[in-house]
């Protein structure tokens, strides 16, 4: 069974989005959440968020968000319940972000990187698992809490 991944992107990120859909679409099932064309005057929240809830949602199993730096898109997926959602333009972190936060959302600047680099982040981020120790997911459990209870923690630090 393959890994659905929804992916989307506004005009800052469309070209690198389309790169990627077709790279991905051998080895993940790709849940396309637009943009369907290039359109300058589009906007980057309309695209992430309809990632974060097909995400949110179990719609797809990860996210990958595209925008001109990666920040906007971070930002408005992580106002969904049940994202964790980042900007990574390394590879560890595309990684580790997984492994020790349970990021479910990539989110990559297309003017920050190239398609190659692109897809060694996305594969990166695809082929880990989150490490379910004790501390992991103790801090994973504490970040759900704030999901559950739609505010910040009251953790007092």
């Amino acid at each position: 069974m393959k890994l659905r991944v929804a992916i989307g992107a506004d005009h800052g990120g469309y070209a690198l989005k389309e790169d990627l859909v077709s790279w991905l679409k051998d080895d993940c099932e790709v849940v396309d959440k637009g943009a369907a064309s290039f359109d300058s005057a589009d906007d980057y929240p309309d695209f992430a968020l309809a990632v974060a809830r097909a995400v949110a949602s179990g719609e797809a199993k990860r996210g990958v968000i595209i925008c001109g730096s990666g920040v906007g898109g971070s930002i408005v997926a992580n106002r969904v319940a049940g994202v964790r959602a980042s900007t990574c333009h390394d590879t560890y972190s595309a990684h580790q972000g997984v492994e020790h936060d349970d990021m479910n959302i990539l989110c990559l600047g297309a003017r920050v990187v190239g398609v190659e680099l692109a897809k060694e982040l996305v594969k990166a981020f695809l082929g880990a698992r989150f490490v379910n120790e004790s501390r992991f997911r103790r801090r994973l459990d504490k970040v759900l809490e704030m999901d559950r209870r739609g505010l910040e923690s009251g953790g007092g630090h």
